[in-house]
């Protein structure tokens, strides 16, 4: 009987760590996925697209909160895909004042303007903890040899980039403080919908007011008053790095938002074929 029971005991701790341990691959398979999700949102992938993808993440690298991916002139000879956690790129002016340029989300690829380039053109560093696979720029090369469709949404992600930077321009020269904050907002509120990792109208952003006044051409003490003045109008909640668009038409309003440079997609031009 004692047998018995320990048995039953034995087997159930068994099925119990093997489903543990299934569930805990299927979170990393989940992960794995961030840049075929990032891919999908250009357009329907097959399955061996998908597969060449996947090739892209292969060697991850876990990288801590403040870690330089690399600094400009340092030799431009790989791209990396961005598993988890999130990144940003800088330039340093003359003064030592630094203008953060990117902000990089799960899934994108890092370093794709410096392909035509033989040094890096700006400096990446991480936000917080995450995973990078990196890869050499001849990768590349043998993707675009294998496959159209992810040619053209190559592409078309350089292209999204090119246009993201110059929104960001716009947005500094040309708007006022609380129009740079609520025009970020509802780009970021965005972008991290079309990766899935949106939520309603909630938001996380773990970006310090350091690196929101680099990003936005302000200074920390504007930072924090224009985050006072829009949570005292109702038009948004900081809490930390949890932010709150509780009328996310409102905001738009207050931006003059336009999502056009964001509302991209390939489908259209492949269903022509």
């Amino acid at each position: 009987m004692l047998k018995s029971g320990l048995s039953a005991v034995y087997g159930g701790l068994k099925s119990n760590v093997t489903s543990v341990v299934y569930q805990r691959k299927a979170i990393v398979e989940d992960q794995d996925s961030c840049i075929i999700h990032h891919f999908s949102h250009y357009c329907v992938l097959t399955k061996e697209e998908k597969a060449l993808l996947d090739e892209l993440e292969e060697n991850p690298t876990e990288v801590k909160a403040g870690e330089a991916l690399w600094e400009e002139n340092d030799a431009a000879e790989d791209f990396c895909t961005l598993r988890s956690g999130w990144a940003y790129s800088y330039r340093y002016l003359e003064n030592g004042s630094r203008q953060i340029l990117e902000i990089f989300l799960p899934g994108d690829i890092i370093g794709l303007r410096e392909f035509a380039f033989s040094r890096r053109l700006a400096g990446v560093r991480m936000i917080e903890d995450g995973v990078i696979c990196c890869f050499p720029h001849h990768r590349i090369m043998a993707l675009f040899r294998q496959s159209l469709t992810l040619t053209a949404v190559m592409f078309a992600i350089a292209s999204r980039q090119q246009v993201l930077m110059t929104e960001r321009l716009v947005n500094i020269a040309r708007r006022s403080a609380r129009k740079k904050m609520a025009h970020f907002l509802l780009e970021m509120h965005q972008r991290l919908r079309q990766t899935g990792t949106g939520s309603g109208c909630n938001l996380r952003l773990p970006l310090s007011q350091e690196l929101l006044a680099d990003l936005l051409g302000l200074s920390s003490v504007h930072v924090s008053r224009t985050f006072t003045t829009l949570s005292r109008e109702g038009l948004v909640h900081r809490d930390r790095y949890d932010v709150v668009i509780p009328n996310l038409e409102a905001l738009v309003g207050e931006a003059e938002f336009d999502d056009r440079y964001l509302v991209d997609n390939l489908r259209p031009l492949f269903r022509a074929e």
